[in-house]
């Protein structure tokens, strides 16, 4: 039984990108898929590269509108960014569960280029544990 999952963001350029990443490598009963309430024009190089990193390629991914996807049914739509939760918009699709996972967002991260991929990595690391877990909780049946 496949699960739908829709990863909501502001930009679609960082943490959804990641997040779609990772549930994706857990398993091809998921059907994943992330956009932005404004998407950015590119997902964030440090994005990719710090996937790259944990070994899952997130190179020719592109940020999505989340307008291409209020018509679709969702088991799970899911918020990664406060901002995304505040202003998500109103599915015309099902949707069975909405829940936040607010996570930092590291394209404004700030300082030497080391730091800044080192808030990457953290919040990367971050999603990686929280999507994980939710994925060990995932229930199958419909």
């Amino acid at each position: 039984m496949l699960v739908n999952i829709l990863i909501l963001c502001t930009g679609n350029s960082c943490r959804s990108q990641m997040a779609q990443g990772f549930l994706q490598s857990f398993s091809k009963a998921l059907s994943v898929h992330s956009a932005g309430t404004e998407p950015a024009k590119e997902v964030h190089p440090l994005a990719v590269k710090t996937m790259a990193e944990a070994g899952i390629d997130i190179s020719k991914n592109v940020p999505a509108r989340v307008d291409d996807y209020l018509d679709r049914e969702w088991d799970y739509v899911i918020t990664v960014c406060d901002q995304a939760n505040e202003s998500c918009p109103l599915f015309t699709g099902k949707v069975k569960h909405r829940l936040h996972m607010g996570f930092e967002d590291p394209a404004k991260a700030t300082g030497t280029p080391e730091e800044v991929l080192s808030v990457f990595r953290t919040v990367r690391d971050q999603i990686m544990e929280a999507f994980s877990t939710f994925y060990k909780n995932l229930r199958f049946t419909k």
